[in-house]
């Protein structure tokens, strides 16, 4: 109760001193301001792109093996893959038998071409060859007209599906269902439109520029078979089985290539958990130089309130003198300069927090990159700029709590 009554009667002091000093306590606070804006927007870019880069990410499916020529990030060594064979539709389709009824296997194959609808062109769009089992793979789905059917690809219908910036772009505000638009030189009838999905961060697929045709269209169109490498997904029914289900895809395609026991995998196996793992490699490395560097403007402004912080010990050194004379005990004066001191770091926080909201907002319209400013953030930058507060406002509070009453009351 003795401690209660003291912190409220130290906090009471504390914010009559900071109010009686404002221009001090003001100048003092951009320090930390400077400081928590700056380390929250970092945060706050950093969670974006990782959020962005989950959400895009996300339609290559989760609980989904890729089997591909080469793995999807090469750190080094890149000249050991350069050699593989590419995967052609046999192999897929020699594997989908091997896993009929207990998995999913799709084939896709890409391709660039230009698309036209009358007057209207967009150079490089990227062409999928698929089957009608791409929406269980990704869980993707169409917002307008239908995906591919069984029987577009048994029978080559020249039909696509357009993505969200294709349709846009194309056909602006009108409906392109059941409309013709040409690829590279063949005429395509569009049977739907796939929801929004956005582009990942740091280069990554845009998923709303992409194209799914047939794949046995895409073959006969394209001349896939001749030149083009196949990818294959393999869908795990429950993501508990998905590593048991990497042994058995890696032991079906060392059958389906004839690869002798001490022969290496002349194949790769990929999953989203891969591409995750290394992008929170990279961008984790970047947030933490980011971090370091941005804490430096906040330990500078915690140096300011802690010398601001021996200005006020000194300058109330009569005042610390009388109230030990009353009977004020250490405690009530540690405590006293403690709260003005985390105070005024916390005022600076919340105005930091503020202005990073602020940058936040531009940084999203701008549309140069992600940025999400989460109450997660907000509760960190709080507690960071409290604590800064207390341990800058320490060595002066405990000078004060020591000082010698009768010399105290001597201070001129």
């Amino acid at each position: 109760m003795n401690l209660f009554i003291d912190a409220r009667e130290s906090l009471k002091i504390a914010l009559g001193a900071i109010a009686a000093n404002k221009a001090r306590g003001v100048l003092t606070t951009l320090g930390i301001i400077i400081g928590i804006v700056a380390v929250t927007t970092t945060m706050t870019v950093f969670n974006g792109m990782q959020s962005a880069f989950r959400q895009g990410a996300g339609a290559v499916g989760a609980d989904a093996l890729y089997v591909s020529r080469m793995p999807w990030i090469v750190m080094n060594d890149f000249f050991q893959y350069r050699n593989r064979p590419n995967l052609d539709l046999d192999e897929a389709q020699r594997l989908r038998k091997a896993f009929e009824g207990r998995a999913i296997v799709n084939p896709t194959m890409n391709t660039q071409r230009d698309l036209k609808y009358r007057s209207n062109i967009m150079d490089g769009v990227v062409v999928i060859g698929t089957t009608d089992k791409l929406p269980i793979i990704t869980n993707r789905m169409p917002e307008a007209g239908r995906f591919l059917m069984e029987f577009d690809v048994r029978y080559r219908k020249h039909v696509a599906i357009i993505g969200k910036e294709v349709a846009d772009g194309l056909f602006g505000s009108a409906s392109p269902i059941n409309k013709e638009i040409n690829i590279g030189q063949y005429l395509f009838r569009v049977a739907g439109v796939m929801e929004e999905q956005g582009g990942t961060t740091m280069g990554g697929p845009d998923f709303d520029r992409q194209v799914f045709v047939p794949i046995t269209t895409f073959v006969k169109a394209f001349g896939g078979r001749r030149f083009s490498n196949v990818d294959i997904a393999v869908k795990s029914p429950t993501m508990a089985s998905l590593d048991d289900l990497e042994y058995e895809v890696i032991g079906e395609m060392r059958k389906i290539r004839k690869l002798r026991p001490a022969e290496p995998d002349n194949f790769s196996i990929n999953k989203l958990d891969s591409l995750l793992g290394a992008f929170n490699n990279v961008v984790g490395a970047v947030l933490g130089i980011g971090l370091l560097v941005t804490s430096i403007a906040l330990f500078v402004g915690g140096i300011g309130v802690m010398n601001i912080m021996f200005v006020s010990v000194t300058e109330r050194t009569r005042e610390i003198g009388i109230r030990k004379a009353i009977g004020a005990k250490r405690r009530s004066i540690l405590l006293q300069f403690l709260f003005e001191s985390a105070a005024i770091c916390l005022l600076g926080g919340l105005i930091g927090i503020g202005i990073a909201a602020v940058l936040t907002a531009v940084i999203n319209s701008s549309g140069l990159m992600p940025a999400s400013l989460s109450p997660g953030i907000m509760v960190v930058a709080i507690a960071v700029a409290t604590a800064v507060g207390v341990f800058a406002g320490l060595v002066p509070a405990w000078k004060g709590a020591r000082l010698d009453p009768v010399e105290a009351l001597r201070y001129e």
